[in-house]
């Protein structure tokens, strides 16, 4: 058993969750079923709902 064989996470942002998903799977050239995927933090409206006060973080490992 190799013990250097631990999966590679990357982390993702986004506007919203399904963006930061998206950027993974364009970047990585996997499915979003192949994916590990965990939420870090979601995003946060600014003043009055507007997007981009906070991005939304994911980190993302091949399963």
């Amino acid at each position: 058993m190799n013990m250097s064989s631990k999966p590679k996470i990357k982390e993702f942002e986004g506007n919203t969750i399904d963006e930061a998903i998206n950027k993974a799977v364009l970047k990585l050239g996997i499915p979003k079923d192949r994916l590990n995927i965990k939420i870090v933090c979601e995003e946060k409206r600014g003043l009055f709902g507007m997007q981009g006060a906070k991005t939304a973080k994911i980190k993302v490992s091949v399963k």
